[in-house]
């Protein structure tokens, strides 16, 4: 596999030997690094609709988020002793996880299909992205067959930081995560502004290819969905009046996090949000399909891709 390089016009290589990106992954490739601030509420399910038509009033649709939103499922890679979720539990300044991403339906991944391998670093109080678009399969042999990959000049640092990561921390698949995205873009003098809202944040601790047939469980109660607000500088005033509206309060979350307390691998941090307590024998099975409806919309794949995922 060679990652090619892009003509003078096209500022940022992809990954090469797949086809141009359609659909969710259409735009993913873009965001090959950035940095941002980013900060999470829980919302009530009923409180989606008001939420949701408010921001269409100052905020562009992602026309990705039709249906209902667009599917993300997230592999995490981490040490045997789970530093990087001891990291973040810990706060500490700087932090990083390694986390491979698929937009789109998990039963249908092929070894050809666009994958995305992203390092997501916080430096203080902003978080940073790099990332490079690969076929699945050649992610696959990169990050669990260590084997070495050919890529653009450009994307060489890139490449041997995460080889450099897991070969000298040995990472390994610990969990997935994965739920239905809808997405606003920011616009006019907004145009730094992103607010996405997850909607039935679930995952899997075992069976790591994205289309094992494998059954998922909810890691988040499926009433409460995360909203994220994402700036380049400044929240603006009427988001954060939004908010105040809504009774919306900040929460420190991580969906990494939450997988790996949700399956048992740590005991549950005793300082989370009480929110996230479930009834006991409440039944946390989501649906094999749950997926797979939004990701059937051949609008959502193939119309109108301006949008931006992250």
């Amino acid at each position: 596999m060679v990652i090619r390089r892009r003509g003078r016009g096209d500022r940022e290589p992809r990954g090469a030997g797949s086809a141009s990106p359609v659909g969710y992954q259409q735009t993913a490739s873009r965001l090959h690094a950035f940095n941002r601030y980013e900060i999470k509420y829980f919302v009530d399910e009923l409180t989606v609709p008001r939420l949701r038509e408010e921001l269409a009033a100052h905020m562009d649709l992602d026309p990705h988020s039709c249906n209902g939103g667009y599917p993300v499922t997230s592999l995490y890679y981490d040490t045997a002793d789970l530093r990087f979720y001891w990291e973040k539990i810990e706060g500490l300044r700087f932090r990083r996880k390694l986390r491979m991403r698929l937009y789109g339906s998990p039963s249908a991944c092929t070894a050809d299909t666009e994958v995305q391998v992203e390092v997501k670093q916080r430096v203080n109080r902003v978080t940073q992205k790099r990332r490079i678009a690969l076929p699945y399969g050649t992610a696959l042999r990169w990050l669990h067959d260590r084997e070495d990959i050919d890529c653009d000049p450009a994307q060489r640092p890139f490449v041997h930081e995460v080889s450099t990561l897991v070969g000298n921390l040995d990472l390994r698949p610990v969990v997935t995560t994965g739920y239905l995205r809808e997405a606003f873009l920011g616009r006019d003098a907004d145009l730094g502004l992103r607010v996405t809202i997850d909607h039935k944040v679930h995952g899997r601790d075992r069976d790591f290819h994205f289309a094992a047939a494998a059954p998922n469980r909810y890691t988040i109660p499926p009433k409460l969905a995360i909203v994220e607000i994402k700036a380049n500088e400044r929240v603006p005033y009427w988001v954060t009046d939004l908010l105040a509206r809504l009774n919306l309060t900040v929460v420190r979350i991580s969906k990494y996090c939450q997988s790996v307390q949700a399956f048992g691998l740590v005991p549950r941090s005793i300082t989370g949000a009480p929110e996230l307590v479930l009834p006991d024998g409440a039944d946390l099975t989501a649906p094999a399909d749950l997926l797979e409806t939004a990701a059937s919309n051949p609008a959502a794949d193939n119309t109108n891709r301006s949008g931006v995922h992250a």
